[in-house]
């Protein structure tokens, strides 16, 4: 990821340059929006060349999004899009085209939906399942200040794999006479969809067939047979309707459905917003997209292109870094280990390639489950696999585990069922922001009683930590790791098996011990060089886990050593650092401790190396904490 150049964003289009506020797309002839929809594809494929993002959604959306502005009114209207990973068009259409070259970058656009950037985003969001409920709520809002504004939500069909969205399906009807919902299906979340619902919604493409057929032949038996047939053709059609669709899940619902119609034609989506307007009743509007449209490699690799970094705008190739990333590590040895092993699982949440799982999938499919964007079901589904003697990895974002901590806690810690819970993005997620940050996992995750959470200092060490959750027996177990590589440590032929809660001493030292976890060991060791220049006696640990903590060594180095300090990447609050405190005050030691961690705030996106400098996570930050204690 880059920090952008403002002295060369791309050109815009002559209608997208005029664009300042949604009044402007009102302004425009329909032959216009035809030629803004190009103009914006365009900016789209070419910034994001640069900085990276979610191409193939936006690229999906361009249409949608024009008709919406073109009959909707922001901010007096709201909007609130499913994860906002696709509103980079609603951010052009706001006037913020100019600025879209900055996507993801330090202190440019934020890559989701964000209320503090702009009044026409109604709702920031960056996880999946959110918008029907969150919309509700503003249109309860509407409706209790007796307002008449319009609220329109916007989800994709994966998210109708989601908990949240069926509950809020549920309540619609009960909360609210006027509300509307898009469901935007084109059989993707960032891998192809999985599941009851999704097979479900592809039935439901079918309708518009259905439809016509079912119209042309009561015509047909009207004009033959006059309206007493036709009044029998329609008990026929209704019963045909439930042999087509047994359960037709929005009118059970309570919400009343129209579609399935082309997302990708302007003046229809147009037309069917204007007259949905006019409704007084929950309906669901059904369109078919195609994801990636507009730019080929997009459409060939719709998986790839939902969130990438640069790329080449003439084929879309992306450059390697030569090393496996810890996700391709974790999805290689896991299927290596499964291999050799018929009770382990693999189970993800709708990101086998986020999460490297396709590896899993191809070589051991019948041990392979996909849940569809359900972490909470996938919890609960891995406990049950473990109650039977089964292994099962659950692979998850660290940012997306948050869901799953009721399961966590009842339903694997209680009953002491040995889940093993793989959180990717352990750490600061760079470009994708706060919402994408893994800076709280040790914090929700120390206080479960009987779990296990390590993280490692490098690529060979994340292997050998794989090995050991794979030989754990009782109790469930978790394993951190970042984003991208450690430090492209190469792995020995043969993986070790650790001691559970044992550290490393990589060296020993009399004057400070600095204790470097995981990806912040590397800093560790730099901070070690800074303070040996300075004449210092350094111990450097490599603490491994963080539950259960090594308290011999954390005791032997506070009693012979003036200072310690940790590094973590991850918040301060009740972080690691907090409990090597607490330990050390339990056992009744009071060698000062110096923490290097991020602060308690959301951070906010850009490159690691810009966020650790401007919150203080440096060697040169850590030395100098560490030589406060031996000013003279």
């Amino acid at each position: 990821m880059t920090t952008f150049d403002s002295s060369d964003p791309p050109a815009l289009g002559r209608l997208l340059a005029g664009i300042d506020s949604p009044a402007d797309v009102k302004k425009l002839t329909d032959e216009e929006l035809l030629t803004l929809a190009a103009e914006i594809r365009q900016l789209l494929i070419a910034s994001l060349s640069k900085t990276g993002g979610h191409l193939g959604p936006n690229l999906g959306v361009v249409e949608l999004t024009i008709a919406f502005h073109r009959v909707f009114s922001t901010p007096q209207d709201k909007v609130v899009f499913d994860v906002a990973h696709q509103g980079y068009v609603h951010k052009m259409l706001t006037g913020r085209a100019s600025r879209i070259h900055t996507i993801r970058t330090y202190q440019g656009l934020n890559g989701f939906l964000l209320r503090a950037e702009s009044v026409h985003d109604a709702y920031g969001a960056g996880h999946a399942g959110t918008a029907l409920s969150a919309a509700l709520g503003i249109a309860a809002a509407r409706d209790l200040a007796g307002a008449d504004n319009h609220v329109v939500a916007i989800a994709g069909d994966a998210a109708f794999t989601c908990g949240p969205t069926l509950e809020a399906l549920n309540n619609i009807a009960e909360t609210t006479r006027k509300f509307i919902v898009v469901l935007n299906d084109n059989e993707w979340s960032i891998d192809k969809n999985v599941g009851a619902i999704a097979r479900y919604f592809n039935a439901l493409q079918t309708h518009a067939t259905y439809a016509a057929v079912r119209s042309k032949a009561a015509e047909f038996v009207e004009k033959v047979a006059g309206k007493a047939a036709r009044s029998l053709a329609h008990k026929v059609e209704e019963s045909a309707k439930n042999l087509l669709f047994p359960n037709v899940l929005f009118e059970k619902f309570g919400l009343r459905y129209f579609g399935p119609i082309d997302g990708h034609d302007l003046p229809l989506l147009v037309r069917t917003f204007e007259h949905l307007k006019t409704l007084h009743e929950p309906v669901v509007l059904h369109i078919i997209t195609e994801k990636g449209r507009g730019y080929q490699p997009a459409l060939d690799d719709p998986g790839k292109f939902h969130g990438l970094g640069a790329y080449k705008l003439e084929d879309g190739s992306t450059g390697t870094s030569g090393s496996p990333s810890c996700s391709e590590i974790f999805g290689r040895t896991l299927t290596d280990i499964a291999k050799q092993d018929p009770k382990i699982i693999a189970i993800t949440a709708a990101m086998p390639g986020g999460t490297k799982l396709d590896i899993f999938k191809n070589e051991v499919p019948d041990r392979y489950f996909d849940v569809g964007i359900a972490e909470e079901h996938a919890a609960l589904f891995a406990a049950g696999l473990a109650t039977e003697g089964f292994r099962p990895f659950l692979a998850i974002y660290s940012t997306f585990m948050q869901r799953a901590y009721d399961m966590i806690i009842h339903d694997m810690a209680l009953q002491g069922l040995p889940v093993r819970l793989c959180m990717d993005r352990g750490g600061l997620s760079g470009d994708d922001g706060p919402t994408h940050h893994g800076l709280f996992d040790i914090g929700f995750l120390r206080l479960v009683p009987g779990l296990i959470h390590m993280q490692p200092k490098d690529e060979d060490e994340l292997v050998d930590m794989l090995h050991t959750m794979a030989a754990l027996d009782s109790g469930p177990s978790a394993i951190r790791y970042p984003r991208g590589i450690i430090k492209g440590t190469p792995i020995k032929p043969k993986p070790q098996l650790l001691e559970i809660g044992k550290a490393e001493i990589v060296a020993d030292g009399t004057d400070v011990a600095l204790i470097g976890l995981g990806t912040l060991f590397e800093m560790a060791e730099q901070t070690k060089a800074l303070l040996e220049a300075k004449g210092l006696s350094v111990a450097l640990i490599n603490p491994r886990f963080i539950k259960p903590l090594d308290a011999g060594v954390l005791e032997i180095y506070a009693a012979k050593c003036k200072v310690l300090c940790t590094f973590e990447d991850h918040v301060l609050a009740n972080g690691f650092g907090a409990s090597v405190i607490e330990h050390l005050h339990t056992v009744g030691l009071h060698t000062p401790v110096e923490r290097i961690g991020w602060p308690d705030a959301f951070i906010e996106h850009g490159t690691p190396e810009i966020l650790r400098k401007l919150h203080g996570l440096t060697a040169a930050c850590a030395a100098a904490k560490v030589m406060r204690h031996f000013a003279t």
